[in-house]
């Protein structure tokens, strides 16, 4: 068939697809109006992954802190990680012992109760940075810490921190494998975030990076005692496969990503995973996947046991903006009128984007709780590209985030220079949701790639069918260029072509002054990175920053020098993230650097082969267009940037908003109230089954409000800036709250001569909160 007929409907356009014969096996396992997460009877002293539980809702069974004495919480001890390393993490406790990564990476057993250190396995170089999977055996006496290395899947024993040889082939196994393509050809593909554990499996997703042909986003499940595959997905489908005739022919071949780098979500009861599906690449330009594309941009509802399909969602169609789906997909039981006039009960999956819409289905059949209408959007003037002609608007629940970008958004904080040059530059753009990017003027999306919401910035009340949306307003600003491809346009002389590939490559998230936008600094890269474990980074790339295989090591060494790194720095252990080193830290080492015969380290994952041209006999556009991030523009908008807004998804309203963070050089301005412009995504909630709902912000600041209202209960200054979700659990009866602040200050969240007296001078580190002692014991006595 001719998939390059936008207008016609393939077997996958249609928005949402149930398999019957699946569900009606899934359906039998719960019943609806039975909410299936919620056990009054017990409690959450335990936080055993990422996320805190399977269902990913942050929501916590513990009442020793409430709304009368949040107040008096006060930093109960604190760990510091002795090292500069920014971590993301997200702490898990089990049985009163804290996982953590501290120490240049090293993976740190420590009592809940005191922070002292149990065991060490260090220099884990290359490690899931956000998380790590808890799995134990029924009789408990196999307990296990899962989590991926340098595109490997590994397990520790929680107890010793040794390296379980018996998993996988040594203790690995490969992420390279098994994915369609020549293996040296993929540079990375373990994701961001840890997965989840179901039953005997754990449930991956992956980041391949967001360059043209990088590896597909397979969903995959491996048994935690053996490491043996179980199950895999093709989120862009084979030949025979639902979705198949939405692509071009073997577009599985060559087109990548559609893959869950976000949050998965777990129904225990049910037996159903919940994938976030993100966009295929490349992201900005689709010449090369005309159609739908599923299951790109899809709420994916598969069995956990099987990994088969049982309904999607397409959030987005042929995404051309970098629309992810990353956030975790929130659980809640919600009650609506049925056609006699009554209520039900309906158990409820929903889903916040990007785009700053809030999708709402029943978590079993897929049905939408609310119309989702099909509506007409622009079409695209980029040669060979076919944008999809309509895209999915709910009609009930209304959008967190603004959608449009017009001269009266424009900063009032702005200088009239630059105020008057916006609105002159807005004026000859194109702005609008869903407006194609182009190669003939500017595009000014709102939100943007980092928009919206994001890993980290979802959370609910199960029972009572309230869901939290901590949201992000910022914009993208896009023009499309063509590029030849893996060539990459540099001149001759190095200083010229270091800065003209920092500006092509990474100011947009580091900033014209290197200072860090989304990015972090790059200031002081000399004495944090050697040349080796530089160009690994650039290569495979990390965290949320693509791989540029395309930049030769002339090139790179310019660019290293560029960014303040020396001859001395290049060959030297770098101080703070010792990438490959094998130093030992201080402390209870048990073990170091995973399983054997692994390659360690930023360097080892760089290939050299990488695809870069198409497979033989597949169609191909005549030209590549590529653009940046173009986020250059954090505060081009007005304030607020940054809130938190409470759902009532049993009326599909908006319960509250709260604005979160303030931009100091605002506030130096007289602006209050204005929440900050960047960094306010991927970092946490969590929600209290009395009435708390905690939650963090850029500048260092941790909060709890009243969950029915928004209301400002306490507030605290943390150490140093948080990039992590927050934990709760309780150790010898008493209740405690954590959170990772090891990142670094900027300008705008912070004024410089306050970061050296925040919290108590604590240094960076994780920072574990609760009552006075005192309390505490009465409270547990029923005295107070």
């Amino acid at each position: 068939m001719n998939t390059r007929l936008t207008n016609r409907r393939p077997s996958g356009y249609w928005p949402v697809s149930l398999c019957l014969s699946a569900w009606l096996g899934i359906a039998m396992m719960g019943l609806k109006g039975v909410n299936p997460h919620i056990d009054q009877s017990a409690t959450d002293s335990n936080w055993p992954q990422y996320g805190g539980r399977p269902d990913q809702s942050k929501y916590v069974r513990l009442d020793q802190i409430t709304k009368q004495n949040v107040g008096q919480l006060k930093v109960a001890w604190h760990y510091p990680t002795a090292d500069k390393v920014e971590y993301l993490f997200n702490p898990i406790i089990v049985d009163g012992v804290m996982y953590v990564l501290a120490k240049n990476n090293s993976l740190v057993a420590l009592d809940a109760a005191t922070g002292k250190e149990l065991w060490i396995h260090a220099n884990l170089n290359g490690i899931t940075w956000r998380g790590i999977n808890y799995w134990e055996s029924k009789d408990r006496k196999d307990r296990r810490l899962l989590f991926c290395l340098n595109n490997t899947l590994q397990a520790i024993d929680a107890q010793t921190g040794k390296s379980i040889l018996s998993f996988g082939t040594n203790g690995s196994i490969s992420l390279r494998e098994g994915l369609g393509r020549d293996p040296s050809t993929i540079g990375r593909i373990q994701s961001t975030t840890p997965g989840c554990i179901f039953d005997n499996l754990i449930l991956l997703g992956s980041s391949p990076g967001e360059n043209l042909f990088s590896a597909p986003g397979h969903l995959r499940a491996y048994n935690v005692v053996t490491g043996q595959l179980a199950w895999v997905f093709h989120t862009i489908p084979h030949p025979g496969e639902f979705g198949y005739d939405t692509w071009p022919k073997d577009a599985y071949k060559y087109v990548g990503g559609a893959n869950t780098w976000g949050e998965i979500t777990l129904d225990e009861k049910r037996g159903i995973a919940y994938f976030p599906v993100g966009s295929p690449t490349y992201d900005y330009y689709g010449a090369d996947r005309i159609g739908s594309n599923l299951f790109g941009n899809c709420l994916l509802a598969l069995d956990a046991r099987t990994g088969k399909r049982l309904w999607h969602f397409q959030t987005v169609h042929h995404d051309l903006w970098d629309y992810d789906l990353t956030a975790a997909p929130q659980l809640l039981t919600v009650r609506h009128k049925d056609r006699s006039g009554g209520t039900k009960l309906i158990d409820a999956v929903a889903i916040a984007t990007k785009q700053g819409f809030l999708f709402a289905f029943d978590r079993v059949t897929g049905k939408p709780l609310w119309p989702i209408q099909e509506r007409p959007v622009p079409a695209s003037n980029m040669p060979e590209e076919q944008a999809w002609p309509t895209q999915p608007f709910p009609t009930v629940l209304p959008p967190f985030n603004r959608q449009n970008v017009t001269v009266n958004d424009i900063n009032p904080y702005m200088t009239t220079e630059e105020r008057e040059s916006w609105k002159t530059r807005i004026a000859a753009a194109k702005t609008g949701l869903f407006t194609p990017i182009s190669d003939q003027y500017e595009v000014i999306a709102m939100p943007g790639a980092v928009g919206g919401a994001n890993y980290g910035n979802t959370a609910a009340n199960p029972q009572q069918g309230i869901m939290y949306v901590a949201a992000q307003e910022y914009p993208s600003v896009y023009r499309l260029a063509k590029t030849e491809l893996g060539q990459a346009a540099l001149s001759a002389d190095q200083v010229t072509r270091a800065m003209t590939v920092y500006k092509t490559n990474c100011q947009s998230c580091h900033g014209a002054n290197r200072a860090g936008v989304v990015g972090p600094s790059l200031l002081d890269i000399g004495t944090r990175l050697n040349f080796d474990n530089f160009k690994g980074v650039v290569a495979v790339g990390k965290g949320q920053m693509p791989g540029f295989q395309h930049i030769d090591e002339q090139t790179l060494s310019a660019l290293y020098r560029f960014l303040g790194g020396t001859i001395e720095s290049a060959n030297r252990r770098p101080q703070g993230a010792p990438v490959g080193s094998v130093a030992m830290p201080d402390g209870p080492v048990v073990a170091s650097g995973g399983a054997p015969d692994v390659p360690s380290g930023f360097a080892a994952m760089r290939s050299a082969n990488a695809l870069r041209a198409y497979p033989e006999g597949v169609a191909r556009p005549a030209n590549k267009y590529s653009s940046g991030y173009g986020l250059e523009y954090s505060n081009l908008l007005s304030p607020p940037w940054s809130f938190i807004v409470a759902y009532d998804l049993n009326t599909g309203t908006i319960k509250w908003k709260k604005i979160i963070g303030q931009d100091i050089r605002v506030l130096k301005q007289g602006g209050k109230a204005t929440g900050t412009p960047i960094g306010s995504q991927r970092k946490g909630m969590i929600v209290t089954s009395n009435g708390l709902l905690f939650a963090t912000s850029k500048g260092g600041k941790i909060y709890a409000f009243d969950a029915e209202t928004g209301q400002t209960l306490w507030t605290d200054e943390l150490p140093k800036e948080t990039q992590g979700l927050l934990s709760m659990y309780e150790a010898k009866g008493r209740q405690y709250l954590v959170v990772s602040s090891t990142a670094s200050f900027t300008v705008e969240s912070v004024a410089k001569d306050d970061t050296s007296i925040r919290a108590n001078g604590l240094p960076s580190g994780y920072v574990v909160y609760a009552l006075p002692e005192n309390d505490h014991k009465l409270i547990e006595h029923g005295l107070l």
